[in-house]
């Protein structure tokens, strides 16, 4: 049977010092985030998603954002190699959970740089941010290791937001959504719907129509319905103070077979 596991991975004490790069930084109420981390888990977990939570890392503040440490193609993990050096030491827990569940693992190398919130997958098509986190040895070396493997990968510029799918994610059937102000060439995408607002642009499949996403999107999540999706909406404020979304808090891994 295909595998429907999420990695998760607990928010530390310092989370309050996580990285913002595109907005202005206010303060961030810890208590509230690790309920509002809760109350995200749980949603996975009511939609039949196994969660594995990785180790902790307290000493990183931005651990939380468990995606960018690691990009899942078919039963590979590439462990990928931040942007931001300060988040190098992420990826050892990550690197740990994803060879106990039985994957291939292959790590970006110097001088690559690759962040997993760069990396959008629809089908088996691989889009890839080149921006600010993510360089252009980091494709070089995604392409290296999923093409054999059949995925076809795209390089498309991201400038004005933190990461490729902080500006872009994709619906059940392929179309990509983006507010388009926060959209460098939304023309990249074949299908390409715009949203009323930021938030809106980040969605996790949780499977049968159903779509994880940002309270803080109300507008978008009736469009969302009105195209026969069902919107299911957390409060993730206290991420969002740090460039977070609800794509960058799990990792799914979907092609896994057991």
């Amino acid at each position: 049977m295909p595998s429907q596991k999420a990695l998760i991975r607990r928010p530390g004490p310092r989370l309050v010092d996580g990285l913002v790069t595109h907005v202005e930084r206010t303060p961030v109420d810890p208590d509230l985030a690790l309920t509002q981390w809760e109350a995200y888990v749980a949603v996975l977990v009511e939609h039949g998603w196994e969660t594995v939570e990785v180790e902790a890392a307290d000493e990183c503040p931005d651990a939380v954002f468990v995606e960018d440490a690691v990009v899942m193609y078919r039963n590979v993990a590439l462990i990928t190699r931040p942007g931001a050096a300060s988040r190098r030491r992420e990826t050892a827990g990550v690197e740990e959970a994803v060879a106990r569940l039985g994957c291939s693992v292959n790590r970006v190398r110097e001088p690559g740089t690759l962040d997993g919130g760069d990396v959008l997958k629809v089908g088996d098509t691989i889009y890839v941010g080149r921006g600010g986190r993510t360089n252009a040895d980091g494709v070089r070396q995604l392409r290296a290791a999923f093409e054999p493997l059949g995925a076809k990968v795209v390089a498309v510029p991201v400038s004005k937001v933190l990461h490729l799918k902080s500006a872009v994610t994709a619906l059940p059937d392929g179309t990509v959504v983006g507010h388009e102000p926060m959209v460098d060439v939304p023309s990249l995408f074949p299908r390409f719907l715009p949203v009323p607002e930021e938030a809106g642009a980040h969605v996790v499949l949780l499977g049968g129509g159903k779509l994880l996403m940002a309270a803080s999107a109300p507008r978008t999540a009736e469009l969302y319905a009105e195209l026969g999706l069902e919107p299911v909406l957390v409060d993730i404020s206290e991420f969002e103070k740090l460039e977070g979304c609800v794509t960058c808090l799990s990792v799914r891994i979907r092609e896994l077979h057991f």
